[in-house]
């Protein structure tokens, strides 16, 4: 996690003050540290300000209600286009026009949407930063309201999770992640607590709404007894690892392990193999990778080998009827550093580890590597949506259009609805399509963006066309229904660390 000095030079992102749809910088929970606001991302918060206020007030709505509804989106996008250049499918008449833009909204509501990747932190979370960074606020008197106030973590806990996900966004289906650590105390969840939360969901909704993954952390004491456990008593839908070991505390990682570690890993396969005969989804082994800039390269060097993708493509081969799934689809330049992204793209037509990842297919033969977007869209689209352009026409050009799943890794960065926008407004520039021989990305419910969406997710994880039939009507669907007519709506909060 984030140490006390790095946690001292940072602020909680709920202090933000401008509550724009789409977020102005750069928001961490405690997998990265956040760079600070980009001249770029300084120019987008002016317009979108301004722009919010001069449509609120024709509108005769303050700022904030007018940024909650559909116009506001639309008037983000038209900012971003402003200040990125024309990246996004919007108009000016839209974000002016309420009406307009709730016909747009309306008709894409009911669009098949399933995030594989979402995180809530667990009711007895030590993680106490985000609590140290909202209290060292209030004494610094930056916020009076926080001024000698009990600060709690409630905001990251599963009540808000749900609303996040559930009703301020148009997600039909989520799947509940997490993260392990050599110190018990702190696993954003446990494996029971994930379990938990998806059968509360799926039995108060009536339906099939939640996932959750287990974790797994090869070469730890006892660990295939912890997976052979895990599916017996909490029946996961999948598995997920951290080829780097411990990801919240990287000074305590122990056990870093290779995917194509034979004598460790594939007798965990095995066991995936025999499992997934009967609960398919289970042949999908999910992978956090990448998230590892130079900073953090600098500062624990040996675990740089872990992070990129190096061991997907042997074991990938090695298991063909085994699906790798590997999250944020191992962009390595997190925070502050999108830019050096940006400019090796610029320079070489490359992207690490984006590129190489997106390369195997074709380079082994294999057709059973997937990459979940994750950070790779949050953090880019808003900070350099070229990019963002860039990795999604690697992806799809590798791995294919039916291989890039959808992943918004909230709620640290609010409700998923922005993120949501943006897939469906983005194109890939002609320019960089002509040049790198990218297919477009289509409108927002193209068959490209529908396979992102849900499709490609609800096929691995076999949610099939009756589950989602059976969603109309549900009690989550009447609860948002209730809430879109009579709730508060969106509050563009943010939950984490942004950089002073």
């Amino acid at each position: 996690m984030l140490s006390p000095d790095e946690i001292a030079r940072l602020v909680p992102a709920e202090e933000e003050k401008v509550r724009s749809p789409i977020p102005t910088r750069a928001i961490s929970s405690d997998e990265f540290f956040p760079g600070r606001q980009t001249e770029k991302q300084k120019e987008f918060e002016k317009r979108v300000q301004r722009l919010g206020l001069e449509l609120a007030k024709k509108q005769g709505q303050s700022r904030r209600r007018f940024f909650q509804g559909a116009a506001g989106m639309a008037a983000a996008f038209v900012a971003m286009n402003e200040t990125f250049g024309p990246l996004y499918a919007v108009s000016m008449a839209e974000a002016s026009t309420p009406e307009m833009a709730n016909e747009r909204a309306s008709q894409l509501k009911d669009q098949f949407i399933m995030d594989m990747h979402t995180h809530f932190l667990r009711d007895d979370t030590r993680l106490e930063g985000f609590v140290r960074s909202r209290e060292a606020v209030g004494k610094a008197s930056w916020n009076p309201a926080l001024i000698d106030k009990p600060q709690s973590l409630d905001d990251l806990k599963f009540a808000n999770y749900f609303k996040e996900i559930y009703l301020d966004s148009d997600t039909k289906v989520a799947l509940i992640s997490g993260s392990g650590s050599e110190d018990p105390r702190d696993w954003f969840l446990t494996n029971a607590m994930k379990a938990q939360a998806r059968q509360t969901i799926n039995r108060e909704s009536g339906s099939k709404r939640m996932f959750s993954h287990a974790i797994f952390m090869p070469g730890t004491a006892g660990w295939l007894d912890k997976v052979e456990s895990d599916y017996e008593n909490l029946k996961p839908d999948s598995f997920k690892g951290y080829t780097i070991g411990d990801n919240t505390n990287k000074h305590l990682s122990k056990h870093p392990w290779r995917l194509d570690d034979e004598k460790l890993l594939y007798p965990f396969y095995e066991k995936l193999t025999k499992w997934s005969k009967t609960t398919p989804s289970l042949a999908n082994v999910c992978v956090h990778k990448g998230l590892y800039p130079p900073s953090v390269t600098a500062q624990y060097p040996h675990l740089l080998e872990y992070a990129d993708v190096r061991d997907v493509a042997k074991a990938a081969k090695d298991w063909p009827n085994l699906n790798f799934v590997i999250y944020h689809s191992a962009f390595r330049y997190t925070g502050g550093t999108w830019n050096l992204g940006w400019e090796q793209f610029t320079r070489t037509g490359r992207i690490d580890w984006v590129t190489d990842l997106s390369e195997i297919p074709k380079k082994y033969g294999v057709k059973n590597v997937y990459g979940d977007l994750g950070q790779i869209f949050a953090q880019s689209t808003i900070a350099e949506p070229r990019l963002c352009a860039a990795m999604l026409g690697q992806l799809i050009q590798g791995l294919g259009s039916d291989h890039v799943v959808w992943g918004t890794d909230a709620i640290w960065t609010g409700s998923p609805q922005w993120q949501i926008e943006a897939m469906r407004r983005l194109e890939i520039p002609e320019d960089m399509q002509k040049r790198y021989g990218f297919m477009p990305l289509g409108g927002p419910n193209s068959e490209v963006k529908q396979a992102i969406f849900g499709k490609n997710s609800a096929r691995i994880y076999h949610y099939s066309s009756e589950k989602q039939k059976s969603l109309i009507g549900d009690a989550v669907s009447m609860a948002k229904s209730h809430y879109d007519q009579f709730g508060d709506g969106r509050t563009n909060l943010r939950y984490g660390y942004m950089s002073i």
